[in-house]
């Protein structure tokens, strides 16, 4: 089975880097760094909003709680939104492909 995480980043820089460090941990297969999106957020009682670029990571849902876990430790924001589902559909080939990370290939 296959899993998708979604996080919101600061800056391009810092998504790329988390998704460097998570390709190089074999946590996920593939990192799409999305364009930039507007947030609007209630933060300690404020409505704020703010520029972000969004992330999604695809990877197997053996690994998804691990990548969820490494994500939330270097991401550079204090309380980060990581979110991760399983898919319940997905293309034979990309599960194949994404079944690889979990026999270490």
């Amino acid at each position: 089975m296959s899993a998708l995480i979604y996080c919101p980043f600061p800056d391009r820089e810092a998504a790329r880097a988390a998704a460097n460090t998570l390709l190089d941990r074999r946590l996920v297969a593939c990192v799409n760094l999305l364009g930039e999106v507007e947030s609007i957020y209630e933060w300690s009682g404020e409505r704020g909003n703010s520029c972000e670029i969004g992330a999604l990571f695809k990877t197997s849902a053996a690994l998804l709680d691990d990548a969820i876990q490494s994500l939330v430790e270097i991401h550079p924001y204090d309380t980060p939104a990581v979110m991760g589902w399983r898919c319940d559909s997905v293309s034979e080939a990309a599960a194949a492909w994404l079944g690889e990370l979990d026999r270490g290939s």
